[in-house]
């Protein structure tokens, strides 16, 4: 599979079972309208699946790892080996994304994309480690373009393999100590606006190194000049292997027909990265919730994305983008299983 042939096998929404929802949605037994935002995602997903009436019984999380060489500049409050640790709490069903996805009833699939640890054969995670961390970002790019691009691919063949064991949505989360940084430095430079009006506090900084994360991505942005029309170059010189990796998750899984949950911050800085490659990907996309990072809702009006959530999370794993696949699933139940107006012998509104 080659990233141009990736792009090429995405298609536009199926206008007919957008219309055929809609249909339905205005003969069930509400006042039209009433449930707002649901009943607009529930079009989307048809658009998205081409069926009318989507069911979501295979959820999945997929949650990729990797470390990044820019926390040599102390932009995280805490230390580089965290991301392995998390990495084995993830795996244990003991970290935050477990506990939610367990809530909605979906599975959860760890990557390893690029931590800088050895993190040994575990049946449960699943290695596509492109190197043990990118360079620092601030001195030089992160990684090769050819890493770059082996990075999307890898995020699509994990998508190309949970279909195989069911897929109906899926949910893009991530961890990576200091990966706030790269995102940022990826987010000022699609969107053009500055590493000041982007950066956030992260995992909790404080001003010292608020000030270090804005000066890293600044040096980020000045030495290597990342080219905003080319995702590809942009993720290269600016991002991170879980980055490219789950910018390649959305592209295989809209290439699929499957919705795509955006979670936070980082997961929004890769759907930058994939509809940059891929501006046709953006209506399969549904952003989970606004993060606390003050630079999301930027990001989020580049895509123009509207968050179903805002509950001021700022955690990363997925975790907003489980909650979000609760909202969506609800969405769709209401437009399969609610009565219609004749179904109840329900009278209509009087004209």
């Amino acid at each position: 599979m080659s990233l141009e042939s990736l792009i090429a096998r995405i298609g536009p929404l199926d206008v007919e079972a957008m219309k055929a929802a809609q249909a339905r949605q205005d003969t069930l037994t509400k006042p039209a309208g009433s449930l707002g935002r649901l009943e607009a995602l529930s079009v989307q997903v048809a658009g998205i699946t081409g069926n009318p009436r989507p069911r979501l019984r295979h959820k999945v999380i997929v949650t990729m790892a990797g470390d990044h060489g820019v926390v040599a500049e102390g932009v995280s409050a805490y230390p580089q080996e965290v991301t392995a640790q998390m990495v084995f709490n993830f795996l244990r069903g003991g970290a935050a994304i477990n506990v939610l996805a367990r809530h909605v009833g979906a599975r959860v699939v760890v990557v390893d994309m690029g931590v800088a640890a050895e993190l040994g054969c575990h049946e449960r995670l699943v290695d596509k480690k492109v190197a043990p961390g990118t360079g620092n970002i601030a001195r030089g790019p992160a990684m090769t373009r050819e890493q770059a691009e082996q990075a999307v691919l890898a995020g699509a063949e994990v998508v190309e393999a949970e279909l195989e064991k069911g897929l109906d949505i899926l949910g893009v989360g991530e961890m990576g100590i200091g990966n706030t940084t790269p995102s940022a430095a990826v987010a000022a430079a699609i969107t053009g606006r500055s590493p000041g009006e982007i950066v956030g506090r992260g995992t909790g900084v404080d001003d010292a190194a608020l000030a270090r994360k804005v000066a890293a991505v600044q040096r980020a942005l000045a030495v290597n000049r990342p080219d905003p029309h080319d995702g590809l170059d942009v993720l290269a010189k600016v991002g991170g292997f879980e980055i490219g990796g789950m910018a390649g998750a959305m592209l295989a899984a809209a290439s699929h027909r499957v919705p795509v949950v955006v979670d936070g911050f980082i997961s929004t800085a890769a759907a930058l990265i994939a509809v940059t490659l891929a501006p046709h990907v953006r209506p399969f996309l549904i952003a989970a919730h606004r993060s606390r990072e003050k630079g999301h809702r930027i990001m989020l009006d580049w895509l123009g994305l509207e968050p179903v959530l805002d509950l001021d999370l700022r955690l990363g794993e997925g975790t907003g983008a489980a909650l979000a696949i609760g909202v969506v699933e609800a969405a769709c139940k209401v437009l399969d299983e609610m009565a219609t107006f004749a179904e109840a012998g329900v009278s209509e509104r009087k004209e």
